[in-house]
């Protein structure tokens, strides 16, 4: 979904993982990681250094995997249904492969990365998602259910009850369809003998 989405950010740095997400647009059939280039500019141009050089193709397959495993979880936030087995088992797959680290300090302590390159990006990610899920915010973090949008957003609702990444658009499909539905004609009797 192409829309301004400023009232769809997310507080600080979960910002990165709700943009990482939403690399891939699937109303309009984009994606930011179309090379490992592009893929290594995008983290770049967002604060996570990652190195100069590009990622590889098993490195870009590695970050897409990680996005698309993190947009079933955020499915689950707006559905509350149990996550996917399946993106847990990347996200777990990819925590152990990638250098988290747990830096302690005056202040409390914060997970820190200690690699470059794709191992970077990744790690960076699940680092802020870590911190989210423990700071009672991730659960905030969504994914529009509409099929032909998959939009992350972040749930500004009071009572957490925010669905659709827009009423305006999502929302009215959904209760357009719904509607069309309630008020289909259904065949006589007559006509189901």
């Amino acid at each position: 979904m192409n829309t301004t989405d400023s009232d769809q950010r997310a507080p600080g740095e979960l910002e990165l993982v709700r943009g990482f997400v939403n690399t891939r647009d699937v109303e309009d059939g984009t994606d930011e990681l179309f090379d490992g280039a592009s893929a290594a500019g995008w983290f770049t141009a967002h604060g996570v250094a990652v190195g100069a050089e590009p990622f590889s193709n098993a490195g870009l397959g590695r970050l897409i995997e990680v996005r698309e495993a993190l947009r079933a979880l955020l499915l689950t936030n707006n559905s509350g249904e149990t996550p996917d087995e399946r993106a847990l088992a990347v996200l777990n797959g990819e925590s152990a492969r990638t250098e988290i680290g747990l830096r302690f300090e005056s202040g409390g302590s914060a997970l820190v990365t200690r690699c470059d390159g794709v191992d970077c990006a990744i790690a960076r990610v699940l680092a802020i998602t870590h911190d989210a899920m423990h700071d009672g915010i991730f659960k905030r973090l969504k994914v529009c259910p509409a099929e032909d949008c998959l939009w992350a957003f972040y749930d500004h609702s009071r009572n957490r009850s925010g669905t659709w990444c827009t009423m305006e658009v999502c929302g009215n499909r959904a209760k357009a369809r719904a509607f069309r539905e309630r008020h289909k004609p259904r065949p006589s009797r007559e006509s189901r003998r």
